[in-house]
Formats: C-alpha cells, structure tokens, sequence
C-alpha cells in the first residue's frame, strides 16, 4: 500500500498529494516527488510502473523479491535493492527494500520490512538545504538508515561469540555449543551477503549525476556518503572477525572435546591393565593342573588374593603419578 506520496521544492515540504496528482506533479521540473510504499500489491507496483516509466526488468526483481543487493542503472533511472535487517528475540529477520531513482523522483518499496523509515522522512526534513538536493541527499539517508540497523545485529553476535567463548574455557565443552557456534556462522555469512552495495552509490559521478540543482552539483553529498561507506567497512570488518572468532572457538571446541575424550581413554586403558594383570594371574590358576603346587598351599588363596592386590595398587599408584588415573 502507498505510505506517502509527498511534493517538495526548494528542500521544503510542498504538499502530501494522491496518486492521481503524481503525472502532474512529475511534469513539474522544480518538484522534486518521494513516494514510500509498503508491501505493495503486485497491481500497486505495476501502477507505478506506468506513472514513473520504471524499466521492466527492475520491476520484475520488485515484484519477485529475495534480491542480492545491488545497483543498476537504466538510461537515467537508477534501482537500487538494499537487505534490511532486524532482530526479534533473538532471530533476525530480513526484509528488502527497493529504490528507484532520477533527478525528479524516489519511489522507495519495501517488502517484509516490520519496523518502517518515518524517522528517515523526519529527518530529511528537517534539512531543507541537503534535502536541495532531492534523490540523492535521501537515498543517502535510507542507506544510513540501512546499514544503522546492522550494527546492534553485529555487536550482538560480538557479545554471544564472547560468551560462548568463556562457556568454552569454564565449563565442558558439548555438542550444543558446537550447533551454537555452527547456526551463528550461517549468521554472519547471511549478514555478510546482506550488506548493501554502496561503493557504486557513494561514487562522486554518481552523486553529480543525480544531485538535483545544478547550482550545487551533489557538493557535500560525497562526504556522507563516504561516511556510510566507512560504516560498512567497520560492519564488514565486524563481521569478519566474528566469523574468524566462531572458526577458531570451533576448533578449540573440538581441542577440548577431543582431550577430554583422551583423558577418558587413558583412564579406561590404566584401569583395562590393573584388571587384565588380575585376570592373567586368575587365569592361570584356574587351569587346575595336577602339578601346580600352590593349589595344594593353605596359604595359596589368601597370598593369591594379596599378590593380586599389590601388584593392583602398584599400578594404581604408577597410573597415578603419570596423571592418568
């Protein structure tokens, strides 16, 4: 559905119109037209289409959704597909966000996406002179808006890597860390594809190109969107490092998993010999031949049982002192 379809002049909020005044208003070459849909209609889309002459191949990307972020130019009309992400308790969810651009119009769609940008239009309100420069000051707005929303999805999988890593060294390692550590790689390589494409936006022809009054040419726009660019490196690079923090608690996980199933078997393997040294002296006097002269000792049972013992305890202590009992 159409959240706003709003006229601008000069930087200044001119009047909310409805979609029928959209042909006029775009005739108008000192309006400058932002129009925010919502989880449109196919139909919804498809009339824009008509009003705004938007290329068919980026319209099909918007009606199918699921878009890798990109940026692609259609004989002066840019579309720009950006991921958004959010976290509800504790899962994040992503939803898209499609832009198409010139120097008279933005018509921002997004699909899937709970939490709106109102805030975005307050802001680029609030300053007339950069919003002069029409699409292109507020497509730098909704891409800091973006990329703003990854960084507390970031900084979480920061903390949750922290504390399972502490899990890891203070208590014994387990399988469920293993699925933990596993489910917050996918995580980090879902985030890591979701990140926008910026580097072609932020570009200084680009911004030339779409800034709205010839007057300024796009001047102080490189500088912000050099900024949110900035942003994206450090997300990236968060990003990174979380992954190489997961792949290393990996394999420590698995380090410990593995020794403490070492200390197990030398445990089992010290308590296999003192039993199999019982069993062989066992063994040996339960073949009952004639000729075996202990079998006819009083004593032989009693100092069987204490040879038996001694060399258990010999061991024992043996075991004992090489640290696997």
């Amino acid at each position: 559905m159409i959240i706003q379809c709003t006229t601008y002049q000069d930087g200044k909020r001119l009047a909310d119109i409805d979609v029928s005044a959209l042909p006029n208003a775009l005739r108008n070459p000192d309006l400058f037209t932002w129009v925010a849909l919502k989880d449109p209609e196919p139909a919804e889309v498809l009339m824009m289409q008509e009003i705004f002459d938007l290329p068919e191949l980026a319209v099909e990307d918007t009606l199918h959704g699921g878009q890798r972020p990109k940026a692609e130019e259609y004989h002066g009309l840019l579309f720009i597909s950006l991921k958004v992400v959010e976290q509800d308790g504790g899962e994040i969810h992503y939803g898209d966000l499609y832009v198409f651009m010139n120097q008279h119009f933005l018509l921002s769609v997004r699909n899937g996406v709970r939490r709106g940008f109102a805030d975005v239009r307050t802001r680029a309100e609030r300053e007339p002179e950069l919003m002069k420069q029409g699409a292109a000051f507020v497509l730098y707005a909704l891409a800091d808006a973006v990329v703003d929303r990854f960084m507390p999805v970031a900084d979480g999988l920061e903390d949750q890597l922290e504390a399972i890593e502490t899990e890891i060294f203070h208590k014994q390692p387990t399988r469920e860390m293993m699925l933990r550590l596993h489910s917050m790689k996918q995580d980090v390589t879902e985030l890591r594809h979701a990140l926008p494409t910026v580097p072609t936006v932020r570009d200084e022809v680009f911004v030339r190109q779409y800034a709205r009054h010839q007057s300024h040419r796009g001047d102080g726009l490189q500088d912000y969107f050099r900024d949110v660019h900035d942003h994206l490196q450090r997300i990236g690079q968060s990003l990174d490092n979380v992954r190489d923090g997961i792949l290393m608690a990996m394999q420590v996980n698995m380090s410990l998993i593995g020794l403490e199933q070492s200390e197990v078997s030398k445990k089992l393997a010290a308590w296999a010999a003192i039993f199999a040294m019982m069993t062989t002296l066992a063994g040996i006097w339960g073949m009952n031949f004639e000729n075996m002269p202990e079998l006819k000792w009083p004593l032989g049972y009693p100092m069987a049982l204490l040879l038996m013992a001694a060399i258990g305890l010999i061991l024992y202590r043996r075991f004992r002192k090489v640290g696997w009992l």
